[in-house]
């Protein structure tokens, strides 16, 4: 058996059965790389270092229904992955709901256009949902979650190159699944993604 992983599963049945110096030798090997991993997402420390000790205490809180399938690296990372990328979501949540409430009283569409904008948002969801799998996590970590391309690289550790390729072959089909609803709706799928492809990394 592979040493390394001899270890991995030496410290996973340690701190399954409670013992507090297998979780902190955990703690202390990859504390600053889920730091590391969530300020390069979030580009703030403080929240970053937030969120890095909430993924380890959760790891102690679940540690008697504890399965990593990997390496304690992967599996710490990819929570902190998850927890960065929810963490910003709420933000943007929460900034769009109060935009919208702002504006909500001098914005009263007509009942036509209520119609036409659910139809649109129907139409663009399922053609983000039919996209290629590769190809919608990039969409969706730009346009849903707000990333930059150099971010999106990081999170899914490949090239700034093949995040545009696959943000490229994402608008492409977009845009030809969307024909019927872009006709007078210039720029309505391309957005800021465009914009972003062009600036250097």
């Amino acid at each position: 058996m592979d040493t390394s992983h001899a270890s991995e599963r030496d410290l996973q049945e340690r701190i399954r059965a409670g013992d507090e110096r297998a979780f902190d030798s955990v703690f202390r090997t990859h504390y600053a790389q889920l730091v590391r991993m969530g300020e390069s997402i979030l580009r703030e420390r403080a929240i970053a270092e937030e969120i890095a000790q909430e993924v380890m205490l959760e790891l102690w809180r679940r540690r008697e229904s504890l399965e990593v399938e990997q390496t304690f690296a992967a599996y710490l990372i990819r929570s902190t992955r998850n927890r960065a990328l929810n963490h910003i979501r709420h933000e943007r949540i929460a900034a769009r709901e109060a935009a919208i409430a702002a504006t909500e009283s001098r914005n009263s569409p007509s009942a036509e256009e209520e119609v036409l904008g659910i139809e649109l948002q129907s139409a663009v969801r399922k053609a983000i949902d039919a996209l290629p799998d590769k190809t919608r996590e990039v969409f969706q970590l730009s346009r849903e979650q707000g990333l930059k391309y150099a971010e999106i690289a990081s999170v899914l550790d490949i090239s700034v190159k093949t995040v545009e390729k696959r943000m490229g072959q994402a608008l492409s089909e977009l845009r030809e699944r969307l024909a019927p609803w872009l006709s007078g709706r210039a720029g309505a799928v391309a957005g800021p993604e465009a914009t972003e492809r062009k600036k250097p990394a």
